[in-house]
């Protein structure tokens, strides 16, 4: 619809005037934008907050553990103690195809850490390279454990953050510098920023990881091996071949293979699908109460306009008697709704994006965002032509009673 500057300026001089009126009718959407944005920005910060404690691990991850077994099998009584061995790593790779990713890890407390006179007390882990396919580093500086390191027993290490932090006081990057563990002394090739709470072996931030093949020497660990880390191929649901995973393990070891205690088995996928699914509920409580306010606001605009209308029967009268089209009423009824409602939902849009960005700010460590509470750009523009489609309903039947009046029954009701 098209509508000249002269009828700009009527509208605003029109809200102006019920200033006190369109201020409270226009908070309500407002309110509403504000309250839509706020809790979808809030919700994603929370997912991401909650996925945060699975930082690094792939979706399609089992982690596979030796524990007592809770089951007599073949003469064995129950309550036995047993390790893997490497030789399950390829047991896994050869009868489970549908594996990707398979990665044996060592852990262990490593006593004291010292770089000059600063020390912590750090956690132990040996890896291998391939652990990056399941559980994803955020390399702060320098590079992760290679092949060569395992294969030629490099006295190499990447150190998590708290031990960076503590070692390292005045910052930097560490890389090429020497840290001693106990009586070892270990060069710094890579700083991980991963900081998730649930992690193998304790701690991300705490861990000190060094090559396999150099923690089964300095520990005196032989062939044996504390966790096996795998991931499914692509489209690969990891609850159907877990029972495989477990028999494969627990017949090589003489273990009951419905075992569920002595051989573990957890399955991230489970973990993931609760928190997708809590969040799909939430969604769909924020879009309603969000929606909701959004449609009370505009049936305030709606009343606020029909008000408006009533107090201008006169006005509008006079209008059509000398020559104003329907149309022309329909514009400019229409148009100071769309007015009303676009400014204060914009203003909503723009405040839920200050305190979203103030929020991610207190979340922001080394200059690296940990939990992003912002919307999406398209969001916010699908959230904008929201509020002018509600512009344009709230304002059609303030319209239609405006195009009704007769220019006989305006003169009449003055």
């Amino acid at each position: 619809m098209r509508i000249d500057i002269d009828s700009y300026r009527e509208i605003i001089d029109t809200l102006t005037r019920n200033k006190s009126r369109s201020f409270l009718t226009g908070f309500g959407v407002f309110w509403g934008v504000f309250m839509l944005v706020a809790l979808m920005g809030g919700g994603q910060g929370m997912k991401e907050k909650l996925y945060s404690n699975f930082d690094g691990f792939a979706q399609n991850t089992v982690i596979v553990g030796a524990e007592q077994t809770s089951k007599p099998y073949k003469g064995f009584r129950k309550g036995r103690s047993w390790y893997m061995v490497y030789k399950d790593v390829d047991r896994l790779k050869q009868q489970v195809p549908e594996l990707d990713a398979v990665a044996p890890i060592l852990m262990g407390r490593g006593g004291t850490a010292y770089y000059g006179d600063q020390k912590t007390t750090p956690n132990m882990q040996g890896a291998v390279p391939e652990i990056v396919d399941i559980i994803t580093p955020k390399m702060y500086y320098g590079r992760f454990i290679n092949e060569m390191d395992v294969k030629e027993q490099r006295k190499v290490c990447v150190i998590g953050k708290k031990i960076y932090k503590d070692l390292f006081k005045d910052g930097g990057d560490p890389c090429g510098k020497k840290i001693r563990v106990d009586s070892t002394y270990y060069e710094v090739i890579g700083v991980d920023y991963s900081s998730g709470n649930i992690s193998i072996g304790g701690r991300s931030e705490e861990r000190i990881t060094i090559p396999i093949t150099m923690m089964q020497a300095a520990f005196n660990r032989g062939n044996a091996i504390d966790i096996i880390a795998a991931t499914g191929r692509p489209g690969v649901l990891m609850s159907k071949i877990t029972p495989r995973i477990r028999e494969t393990v627990a017949r090589a070891h003489y273990i009951d293979p419905t075992d569920e205690q002595g051989v573990f088995v957890f399955n991230t996928e489970l973990m993931f699908q609760m928190i997708n699914n809590l969040f799909k509920g939430v969604n769909i409580l924020i879009w309603l109460v969000g929606l909701g306010t959004l449609f009370a606001g505009a049936i305030g605009v709606s009343n606020i306009m029909m008000v408006t209308v009533k107090e201008r029967t006169t006005e509008i009268g006079i209008r059509r008697a000398i020559g104003a089209t329907p149309k022309m009423i329909l514009s400019q009824i229409i148009s100071e709704s769309i007015v009303l409602t676009l400014v204060a939902g914009m203003s909503g849009i723009l405040f839920a994006v200050m305190i979203l960005q103030m929020l991610e700010l207190a979340n922001t460590e080394d200059g690296i965002v940990e939990t992003h509470f912002q919307v999406g750009f398209w969001t916010a523009i699908f959230c904008a032509v929201v509020v002018s489609t509600l512009g344009v309903l709230a304002g059609l039947a303030p319209a239609a009673r405006a195009m009704s009046i007769k220019p006989v029954d305006a003169m009449r009701d003055e």
